[in-house]
Formats: structure tokens, sequence, C-alpha cells
């Protein structure tokens, strides 16, 4: 516990905590709110043979769409959704534990509902449903990690939004982020879009910005949507006690 007795908002990243590429973005987003960060990868070991014997266990199955995350030390990893469930369980009772009146998962991912006791919510519909309310019947382009999940997030994103929609992967973890971002950003303007989404936590609000000046087109970024909803919702459930 800490002696901070301010309302807290729990943040479960599917890697590992502290994520320090978002703590500059998301500190005024928050509202005055206390951060309580915890990784769902904070108790796994990634040096050595254990680093490898960790990754392969982590790895998705064939049948799953591939997630990505930061590790403390900059680098990232590849994981299924199954091997995450039972980690991103602890990492929500350890926010709960350390006093957070709501947790928002750090993933647009696709999960089933995890047992908590305070509210744990969803970044994935909270961007969807944002971004719905926000384009229309515009077309939207969607920037998502990897050329794996490009097919599984159009698809799904195109359930949802009634305009035409397409995806470009642009790695957020890599050394050359901003750049391809930027690109991506571009492909998906040229083809048409006009909106596009950085569909992953790991994108940054100067990622943002490069994709913007590179496409003239508004831009949404997945963790500003998630962080602001779920600050509205911490603030609420602090309030009634």
């Amino acid at each position: 516990m800490t002696d901070d007795h301010r309302t807290a908002l729990g943040l479960v990243t599917i890697g590992q905590a502290p994520r320090t590429d978002l703590a500059g973005d998301i500190e005024d987003l928050l509202g005055g709110l206390r951060p309580c960060e915890h990784g769902a990868l904070d108790r796994d070991v990634f040096d050595g043979e254990e680093g490898e014997r960790t990754r392969a266990a982590l790895a998705p199955a064939p049948d799953e769409a591939p997630l990505v995350s930061r590790l403390r030390d900059g680098t990232s990893v590849v994981m299924g959704h199954e091997a995450l469930v039972p980690r991103m369980r602890e990492a929500i009772a350890r926010c709960e534990a350390d006093g957070a009146t709501a947790t928002l998962l750090l993933c647009t991912g696709n999960f089933p509902p995890l047992p908590s006791r305070r509210p744990v919510l969803y970044a994935e519909p909270l961007v969807q449903r944002g971004v719905r309310a926000i384009v229309g019947d515009d077309p939207v382009g969607i920037v998502c990690p990897l050329p794996a999940q490009a097919a599984d997030v159009a698809e799904r994103w195109s359930r949802l939004l009634p305009g035409d929609v397409r995806a470009e992967p642009a790695d957020p973890y890599a050394a050359d982020a901003h750049e391809s971002a930027a690109a991506a950003a571009r492909r998906l303007a040229e083809a048409g879009s006009r909106w596009l989404v950085l569909d992953c936590i790991g994108y940054t609000e100067s990622m943002r910005r490069a994709a913007a000046d590179a496409a003239g087109r508004p831009v949404l970024l997945a963790r500003a949507l998630a962080v602001r909803l779920a600050a509205e919702a911490a603030t609420a459930a602090g309030a009634a006690g």
C-alpha cells in the first residue's frame, strides 16, 4: 500500500511495469488520479536460457492473433492471449491490493472477462466504441503493430464501423517506430482513409504527431482514448466509496 491517499487508477500492461514510454503521455490524462501500475510479465524472467523458455511459453498458439508489448529493458515480446490470462488476473489483484478503485487493461487485444473486486476496464471496447462515435460513416485506417495482426484487426474493426476499414502495420517498439507509423499512416491516407487510429497502447503522442504530419488526416490515439475514459470511471468509483 501507499501513503498517497488520492483515488487510484490501476494500469495493467500485458508487458512489464513500469511503462516509462507511457508515463509522460498519460500524466495529464489522469486528472489528479494516482496511477497504480503492474505488469502481467513482472514476475517473468527474460534473460538467458530461462528467458528463452519464457518466450516459448508465452508464444501465441497457431490459431491465435499475436500480441506484442514492452519489457522493462525497452525490448518487446510477442505473446498469445491464453498464456497471458492468468498473469493478467494476478496483476489486476495487485492493483486492487494497492487501492485501485478501477483498473484499466492496457491492451487493445480481445480478452475474456477477468475476475476482480472492483471495475476492470478493457482498452479495446473503450477505444473501438469511442472511435465509432467519432468517425461516423467515414473510411478509417487502422495502424497495428505486426503484419500478422493486420487481417484480424481489419476484420474486427470492420464488424464495428460502417465505413471502409483498412489496416497497416507499424511496430511501436522498433527503433524506427516514428518513421514506420508515419509511413503506414501515409499509405492509409493515400488509399482513402479519412480518419486514422493508432490501435496499440504502445503508440505514443509523438508517434501520433508523426502520423498526422505524414498523412494530413486526424489521428486517434488508443492510449489517450482508453486512459481518458478509464480515469472517469475510477473517479466515479472512488466517489461512490
